[in-house]
């Protein structure tokens, strides 16, 4: 008994390590990139770095011991490609850390006032997933820059990454990691990788307020982590059987993105890319056990978290070019799932498309960047020319099926889950993984808090 009680633990701890070091090692070069694009410093940087880790880890600790759930905390990482994406803001750096601050404030107020969650939640999906797109595009070509301008070094990377994502997908961006590092030691003269400053320190910078900052970074940088992370975490969630609370979420993940701010840290949020390594049954066979692994995950990102030094030195020890090609590989997926919202509606193809190319083409217009006028063009193209649809003469119109619910929080008939297990205990896909973050939205502020999971 002794013995299955060790193993009931060493699993989902076992789990949660693996979850932390992938979810780190696969995307903090995203960081280190928006995070010196928007005006930071070398030292801001890392300070930034250390910031979320910490925060995000605190965040997943708290979160899964108080709901006895698996909900996985990381940084926002398509909120860094958007840094990326916009480039210097007006005001600098400062201003850029006011951004980080309004933007937490937002997703607190999210948490707060489930009208503001469900009119996030009500963005049309091909328009959010053009406009994610549009982010990730420029970071998501630097590996084909990178063949170009430094074959030496990024043809292995690349030639790595190709095998282990064929051989074992989730270790594909961690290993295509190991072998830049490789590189960058190899053609780095020892002197310099014994330098100073590995170890990383807190850089506070009080925050500045700009109307361009706050409209072209603090807005898009707040729809893109609910969107394109909170969203689709909770749809994780959901689709294992779980029921979370979506406010408690947010309000956790909203403060320590705002205590974050002052110290370089851009965004947390509900992890969404590694949210299936904590929760799946991978984890555990039992789902009552998998909070676990999500609270492990939290402690062992806040403990690579002090390695953010050492990260940010190699970063800087190598081309900038290399490091953006990492970056990029990770972020290939994510890519490829905006574009499949993007274009999955045929009505709003259009739409999607014309807030893809501006978000894409990065435009900087009143000093607002471009995912604002990618957002705010989509959406006029889509206002100016859908067509409601006509019901077909002698056809009925299709009504929707009414479910009593004998508990208030219980999803039904559309508003199912993102994924459910079949008999045999594979994961199946339903129809609309977008409607259950929908129905838990609206019941955010009434939402089960004793954990206990539906499976």
């Amino acid at each position: 008994m002794e013995g299955d009680g060790m193993a009931g633990v060493l699993q989902p701890v076992l789990a949660g390590v693996v979850t932390a070091l992938v979810g780190f090692a696969s995307s903090f070069t995203v960081v280190l990139a928006g995070l010196r694009a928007v005006g930071a410093t070398e030292t801001q940087a890392a300070s930034g770095l250390l910031a979320v880790c910490l925060v995000s880890g605190a965040s997943a600790v708290w979160l899964g011991l108080r709901h006895r759930l698996p909900m996985s905390v990381a940084w926002s990482t398509p909120g860094a490609a958007l840094l990326v994406a916009t480039g210097p803001v007006a005001g600098g750096w400062p201003a850029a850390v006011g951004a980080f601050v309004v933007s937490g404030l937002l997703v607190v107020a999210a948490g707060l006032f489930p009208p503001l969650s469900r009119a996030v939640a009500a963005i049309p999906k091909p328009i959010a997933g053009a406009m994610l797109a549009g982010v990730l595009l420029p970071l998501c070509t630097a590996p084909v820059r990178a063949l170009v301008e430094v074959p030496a070094l990024a043809g292995p990377v690349v030639v790595v990454w190709l095998l282990l994502h064929r051989f074992a997908r989730r270790w594909a961006v961690p290993g295509a990691l190991v072998v830049a590092v490789v590189a960058i030691a190899s053609t780095t003269p020892s002197g310099r990788l014994g330098g100073t400053g590995l170890w990383p320190a807190f850089d506070p910078t009080p925050p500045a307020w700009s109307m361009s900052a706050l409209a072209g970074l603090a807005v898009p940088l707040f729809l893109v982590t609910m969107a394109a992370q909170n969203v689709p975490g909770m749809a994780v969630l959901t689709g294992y059987g779980y029921r979370p609370p979506f406010g408690s979420a947010l309000r956790v993940t909203g403060l320590a993105s705002v205590a974050a701010a002052p110290v370089g840290g851009h965004a947390v949020n509900l992890a969404a890319i590694t949210a299936a390594l904590a929760a799946g049954p991978d984890a555990h066979p039992d789902p009552d056990r998998r909070w676990i692994a999500s609270v492990t995950a939290g402690a062992g990102l806040a403990l690579l978290g002090l390695g953010a030094g050492v990260a940010t030195t190699l970063v800087l020890l190598s081309p900038p070019v290399l490091i953006e090609a990492v970056a990029g590989l990770a972020l290939i997926g994510a890519l490829a799932t905006a574009l499949t919202s993007a274009v999955a509606e045929p009505d709003d193809r259009e739409a999607a498309v014309v807030t893809f190319v501006v978000t894409a083409a990065g435009v900087t217009l009143l000093g607002i960047g471009g995912a604002f006028w990618g957002l705010l063009a989509g959406g006029a193209m889509r206002l100016l020319f859908r067509r409601r649809p006509v019901p077909q003469r002698g056809r009925p119109v299709p009504q929707r099926r009414s479910a009593e619910r004998e508990d208030p929080d219980e999803v039904s008939g559309s508003e199912a889950p993102a994924e459910r297990e079949s008999p045999e205990g594979e994961l199946q896909p339903v129809r609309d993984p977008g409607a259950a973050v929908g129905a838990l939205a609206r019941d955010c502020g009434a939402a089960r808090t004793d954990g206990a999971p539906r499976v």
